[in-house]
């Protein structure tokens, strides 16, 4: 391990307005700093902006860490943290995809209302997403993700004493607010604990669950299908087995994963600090339990955040349809109800390909919109092909079931947008607003998608394919916009770079740990 100290000459506002032709640009940047708090031409770190548990192990000092120091602290994080965060997200899609599956072993009875029984899980989340993602900001982050693991493991339990849709609908919808914290909580560890260059990749891991989800949740439920004798029935029986699973599981968690680098008692002191050290370069910040509202009207006016809603809501309205009536579309192509609960865990499977090839070519190629781009190609195709070709023998069912599984290529977009809002947006309350903004696009998304499989356009449900069209059109403009907003603010950092501003190229990353935004920042540049 080596130390490294960048020194810069000490840059005022009044003479960096003056210092080349773009001047207006800079002054218009540095007055924005100003402002909202950010520094102007400082060479040190304020450290009355800096969170008191995070100045307690950094410095104004870059500490340089070797590879092999690296490599020692990965492995100690993703041993406590990743395997974490992987199995508890496969918790949480295991237990949203019960439903999919007891669909076709006889819980349709209580209800011709079925698609609402996916729509109020996120009408919960949509309600809920503001003040969890408050909460997530100012508690211990692993403490509360515990507690809410064995909330929605009891509540899952509670779903086999149901008898009637009314029941259904309360049981689902405390599962939504329960399950609320999970994909906020993850995009704030992966921010906090990994390098921008790692994120990709760890976001992925635990979305891919999703697909893990699918193999695991298939084969299960083809076991709970056997169960034809006792005295529960075989949906009843999956509900209790997996909430109790959940609660067993939250139990270890609030044992085992720390809250922060800064809380963990299970690394030593000098770990401690080069695991904050570590991320520095990321300059998105730590933990600031400090509300700023500054931060949180910039998230509203940043572009960024509405063009990551609505890559949300135009992939989430087509997974949370396909997702909820997977089986059901399944079984429309006439393979029994035994096949086509084997059938799903290939779906699964493809969904865990799609991802990582996905993140394999963001790590060669360096670009994330343009891969997500290239995965929505797939679902046009697939898309169009379930549109126009009727199951009428069996060649023709299998073309339809390949299409259906590459309708969901989509996927890609929606973990790569999860891994760019962690890696590009910095403040920890714009952080917080961004994310959970970003959330209620999802749960919006995920809402209304059930809805546009009709009942009576059953069994090719052809509005529901034209309006997931409509949404990959959309998605496609979205991505480009984006491209194009995050290149040129690039460019404009880079132009305060090369007229000389200091803080624009400041490889010591001083004021990383200073809760400035992605904004304030001149020496931040973003990933895309």
């Amino acid at each position: 391990m080596a130390t490294e100290i960048t020194s810069s000459p000490e840059v005022h506002y009044e003479d960096r307005k003056k210092s080349s032709d773009k001047a207006a640009d800079t002054e218009k940047i540095q007055l924005e700093q100003m402002e909202t708090g950010g520094y102007a031409g400082k060479n040190h770190t304020d450290f009355s902006q800096v969170d008191g548990e995070v100045a307690k192990y950094t410095s104004e000092i870059r500490t340089v860490i070797d590879q092999a120091t690296n490599k020692r602290l990965r492995k100690l994080i993703d041993r406590r943290v990743l395997a974490i965060m992987i199995f508890t997200y496969f918790l949480q899609a295991l237990d949203k995809g019960t439903l999919s599956f007891a669909s076709i072993m006889g819980i349709q009875k209580f209800t011709n209302l079925y698609s609402w029984l996916t729509t109020c899980i996120y009408i919960a989340i949509l309600i809920v997403e503001f003040p969890t993602n408050w909460i997530i900001q100012r508690v211990p982050i692993a403490k509360y993700l515990s507690i809410n693991i064995m909330l929605w493991g009891a509540t899952l339990m509670c779903h086999a004493a149901v008898k009637n849709f009314t029941h259904l609908v309360v049981v689902r919808t405390l599962l939504g607010i329960f399950e609320a914290c999970c994909q906020p909580s993850f995009v704030v560890l992966s921010s906090m604990w990994y390098l921008r260059s790692e994120q990709a990749a760890t976001v992925s891991y635990w979305y891919m669950m999703n697909g893990a989800q699918q193999i695991v949740g298939g084969l299960l439920a083809y076991c709970f299908t056997l169960l034809q004798h006792g005295p529960l029935k075989n949906w009843q029986a999956l509900f209790i087995s997996y909430g109790g699973i959940a609660i067993v599981w939250g139990v270890f968690v609030m044992f085992w994963m720390p809250d922060s680098p800064m809380r963990a008692k299970c690394f030593t002191e000098e770990d401690k600090h080069l695991m904050v050290e570590r991320v520095r370069s990321n300059q998105t910040g730590m933990q600031n339990k400090q509300f700023k509202r500054e931060q949180m009207i910039e998230a509203f006016m940043d572009p960024q955040t509405w063009c990551y809603c609505g890559i949300a809501v135009f992939t989430t309205l087509p997974t949370s349809g396909l997702g909820a009536f997977a089986n059901i579309i399944i079984t429309s192509f006439h393979f029994s109800v035994l096949q086509t609960q084997l059938l799903a865990m290939v779906l699964g499977a493809y969904i865990i390909i799609v991802l990582l090839s996905s993140v394999w070519l963001v790590k060669k190629t360096g670009q994330n919109l343009l891969v997500m781009l290239a995965f929505v190609i797939p679902s046009f195709i697939g898309t169009i092909v379930l549109m126009t070709v009727q199951s009428t023998d069996m060649p023709k069912k299998i073309g339809l079931l390949i299409s259906y599984y590459i309708t969901l290529s989509f996927w890609s977009a929606q973990t790569l947008s999860l891994s760019m809002i962690s890696r590009n947006i910095a403040g920890q309350t714009k952080k917080s607003t961004v994310v959970a903004t970003n959330f209620v696009a999802w749960a919006v998304g995920n809402a209304i998608g059930p809805q546009v499989f009709l009942k009576w356009n059953a069994p090719r449900y052809l509005i529901a394919f034209t309006v997931h069209l409509v949404c990959y059109g959309l998605l496609v403009l979205v991505i480009l916009f984006l491209r194009w907003h995050l290149l040129r603010q690039n460019q404009k950092k880079d132009e305060l770079a090369q007229d000389g501003i200091q803080e624009a190229m400041d490889d010591n990353y001083t004021h990383a740990f200073e809760d400035l935004t992605d904004r304030e920042n001149p020496n931040f540049r973003y990933v895309f």
